[in-house]
């Protein structure tokens, strides 16, 4: 593999580049499942012929969408490669999901067919006749009892592996369509980012170019491949470099320094709460008996940083990034800066501070916001899915508005923060307030709240979610968690609640609540706390 071949844009996709591997590199790994199979880019590369041959008897066309719910493992690569190599569009979905969570997902994306394990399958029967655009779905493992008498067809996922002879050949371009990716609304639903291939191909790019990642290293991966970090940023980098990753289906604190050490492992990505937990574990003499080089965060704290390159041995660095930019900015490996996110990767972005009212660029020291844009034909999200007034209003003088506050020193580096948007972030998950709201006022007597994110008890950035009510009469604060269970994801459901009469609300001139004020009131003397009445989500 050459220089010229990995940026010649016109082979950013995922099946030229698994064709590529799979002549220059055929019998080695390309991917381990961490107690599970493997694949070497031979097989990876007849996987994604297999199943796009599949999908194309099934009627599945470009442009298409398909949806998968489903854990990291082998199918969620498989039915990857073979939707790309079919030219369809791949619509990860949280497998936390549920409920209108996950109607609203499947019926904006317009997702024709879903890939779902027999757990995730379970979800669908409540929500089945809210989804009139779904047509088929298809099951890992062994087919659920009911799925025979389901409204929809049912078939197993080993129908989708058809003849290699039959598989279409992709020609999907760097500016097409790949994969639909949903971020947390903020006053209003998640949204659908649209991911053109050559945006998804820069995430693994950036990794290459800014983390000392080479062919002969190897990646280890425990975070969701529903999102852009697992599935491009690690992954991806490692299928575009001939490198090797190493996949475990979930994080995992007391595992993660054994497959480190078990698989050679020399670079890995952490997130949020992750970096504490593994911080609380107990130091071991055989804390530095391991090949990992890099790990990159983000957030992390500089005190977690200074703690993790001492006991580890390692280089640890930030980054930032959104599914609408890319990673824009890392911070460079021989020149960190305590509490920095990076310097902009300014072959490909563009990355300023700027006043968020008039677009002015900020002086470097002045906080302001954090603005990107990027240098290349698809190499950014080419908009919010059905939504244009949001890709409108995300875009204005020619930049992205990332809503997030940060600032710029003399030499270039930046630092974030704090967000400027109503958004809330917990155990590596963006959260919509508004989502959390439309569930909690489903309960029965609650007429009006309000979602806020108050501060954890963890270092890094995370969020605790807080849900202000007003209600008729004082509602049992238990039923109302378990009424948040059945109907939202675990890592939304609030710790806290407070219930308030109307006119304890701080409202503006024009009757909307004042979230600012409710953030700076946090948690209050008669606010009931889930986890001291010991409920465990």
């Amino acid at each position: 593999m050459t220089v010229d071949q990995i940026r010649d844009i016109h082979q950013w996709s995922t099946a030229k580049v698994l064709a590529r591997q799979a002549r220059e590199n055929p019998d080695k790994k390309a991917v381990i499942f961490v107690d599970d199979r493997s694949y070497t880019y031979r097989d990876a590369y007849n996987s994604a012929r297999q199943i796009a041959a599949g999908l194309r008897k099934q009627g599945i066309n470009a442009g298409d969408k398909l949806a998968t719910l489903l854990p990291n493992g082998p199918e969620f690569c498989e039915t990857w490669w073979g939707c790309h190599q079919a030219d369809a569009v791949l619509v990860g979905i949280n497998t936390e999901l549920l409920g209108s969570f996950l109607v609203h997902t499947l019926n904006l994306s317009e997702s024709k067919v879903l890939v779902c394990s027999a757990e995730q399958f379970a979800k669908l029967g409540p929500i089945i006749d809210q989804l009139p655009l779904l047509e088929k779905i298809f099951v890992t493992g062994q087919l659920p009892p009911d799925s025979e008498h389901f409204p929809l067809p049912v078939h197993p996922f080993d129908v989708l592996r058809g003849d290699i002879a039959q598989s279409p050949v992709s020609e999907a371009g760097f500016q097409d369509l790949a994969c639909l990716m949903f971020t947390s609304g903020t006053t209003g639903p998640s949204k659908a980012v649209m991911m053109p291939h050559a945006h998804c191909y820069l995430y693994g790019l950036g990794t290459i170019d800014n983390l000392d990642f080479h062919p002969q290293d190897s990646y280890y991966i425990n975070m969701p491949l529903f999102h852009c970090n697992g599935l491009f940023m690690q992954l991806y980098a490692c299928l575009i470099n001939g490198a090797t990753a190493v996949v475990r289906q979930k994080f995992s604190a007391s595992s993660w320094l054994q497959d480190i050490r078990d698989y050679k492992v020399t670079h890995t990505n952490l997130l949020g709460v992750m970096t504490e937990f593994l911080d609380r574990r107990k130091p071991s003499v055989n804390d530095r008996d391991h090949q990992l080089r890099v790990i990159a965060a983000a957030p992390a704290a500089p005190v977690f940083i200074e703690r993790f390159e001492q006991r580890f041995g390692v280089k640890m660095v930030e980054l930032y990034g959104m599914s609408e930019v890319n990673i824009p900015l890392f911070t460079p490996l021989t020149e960190p800066r305590p509490g920095s996110c990076g310097k902009a990767y300014d072959q490909y972005f563009e990355v300023r501070v700027a006043d968020s009212k008039t677009d002015l660029e900020n002086p470097p020291g002045v906080v302001g916001e954090i603005q990107v844009r990027p240098k290349i034909s698809g190499g950014f999200m080419s908009g919010y899915y059905r939504m244009p007034e949001k890709t409108i209003e995300a875009w204005s003088n020619f930049w992205f508005h990332t809503g997030d506050a940060g600032r710029m020193d003399e030499d270039g580096y930046f630092y974030f923060v704090d967000r400027l948007k109503d958004c809330i972030r917990r155990r590596g998950e963006n959260i919509s307030s508004y989502e959390v709201e439309t569930v909690l006022l489903t309960f029965p007597g609650i007429t009006e709240c309000a979602v806020i994110a108050v501060p954890a008890d963890i270092t890094g950035g995370e969020d605790e979610v807080m849900a202000v009510l007003v209600a008729d009469g004082e509602p049992d604060p238990l039923a109302v968690i378990a009424h948040c269970e059945k109907n939202m994801p675990r890592f939304a459901v609030p710790r806290y609640l407070r219930c308030v009469q109307p006119e304890q609300i701080p409202r503006t001139s024009t009757n909307k609540i004042r979230k600012v004020e409710l953030r700076k009131q946090g948690v209050t003397a008669d606010t009931w706390d889930k986890e001291e009445a010991a409920v465990c989500v």
